[in-house]
């Protein structure tokens, strides 16, 4: 079963059921970087599956773990509820493509965000940053003047779909320099200012560049092995606050750590990532 390219976020990451176990859904061009498909969009797929077989609409956490790239066209994820009652519900899901090729494997709890109340103690401030229209813009392959408006030719990428605005600070990597500290500080929203779920989160935390970018290493890709999203409440409208960073990297790993905030100054979601740090003599041309 094939589901129609939609024309917006929630669209394109829409799931149809197909039994008691089984939803359909399609990878849609434009959600790639040069032809893979972004890991947090590949997530909310599959969280949106899960928010479906629990019947709760919040995945307040989701752990990934990724076996293979994906690339646009049909897939299915298979949700087995694990245990559901009460306040929260768990399940295992798998996300496969057209030829049943696992591509991410996941453990998710789901719950009601818009009943989450209780006692706050945040030992943090938002990340300062200068206002959007003042960050540097990261504009799709097509569009050089990093206007935001999707660029004019040429194929769709992932920067089509989002807004990102990085920190002057450290978006050096873009004028191939670094600052030395693996750290990527921005703004995030859907492109057309989309109003963003819980389940729009997980391309947030997914979605910019790799903090290593910034460090003065020999490193040009860091493909990701296991991500955990925690989603602490439902966004607000507007722009978010990102920031990523980088402690260790050691043994051919490294993780990343990710906070967003809302323009409110409330924590709404956290992650942590686990990637991999590829030999020099294997990155790709051009890296």
């Amino acid at each position: 079963m094939r589901v129609a390219p939609g024309v917006s976020f929630a669209a394109d990451t829409a799931v149809t059921r197909v039994d008691g176990r089984t939803f359909a859904a399609e990878v849609i061009p434009g959600w790639d970087i040069a032809g893979n498909a972004n890991g947090g969009y590949l997530l909310a797929i599959i969280a949106r599956a899960v928010a479906e077989a629990t019947g709760n609409p919040d995945p307040v956490t989701i752990s990934a773990h990724y076996l293979a790239p994906g690339t646009p066209g049909p897939v299915s994820i298979d949700v087995d509820v694990v245990r559901s009652g009460g306040r929260h519900a768990t399940a295992t899901a798998t996300l496969r493509d057209a030829e049943a090729r696992p591509l991410i494997v996941t453990v998710a709890t789901t719950t009601d965000l818009s009943r989450a109340e209780g006692p706050e103690l945040v030992d943090a401030d938002p990340p300062a940053m200068p206002e959007p229209e003042a960050c540097v813009a990261m504009a799709p392959p097509d569009d050089p003047t990093a206007s935001g408006d999707g660029g004019a030719s040429g194929p769709p990428s992932f920067m089509h779909r989002v807004d990102l605005r990085l920190h002057p600070d450290d978006a050096w990597f873009a004028r191939d320099q670094v600052s030395g500290k693996a750290r990527v500080r921005g703004w995030f929203r859907l492109h057309d200012d989309e109003p963003l779920d819980t389940i729009g989160l997980l391309v947030a935390l997914d979605g910019f560049p790799p903090t290593i970018f910034n460090a003065s290493l020999p490193v040009g890709w860091t493909p990701t092995i296991e991500l955990t999203a925690h989603l602490r409440a439902r966004p607000p409208t507007g722009w978010l606050r990102c920031a990523f960073s980088t402690r260790f990297v050691t043994g051919g790993y490294l993780e990343e750590d990710g906070e967003v905030w809302g323009d409110d100054g409330r924590l709404i979601a956290q992650s942590r990532q686990l990637a991999l740090v590829p030999r020099v003599s294997s990155l790709p041309a051009g890296s």
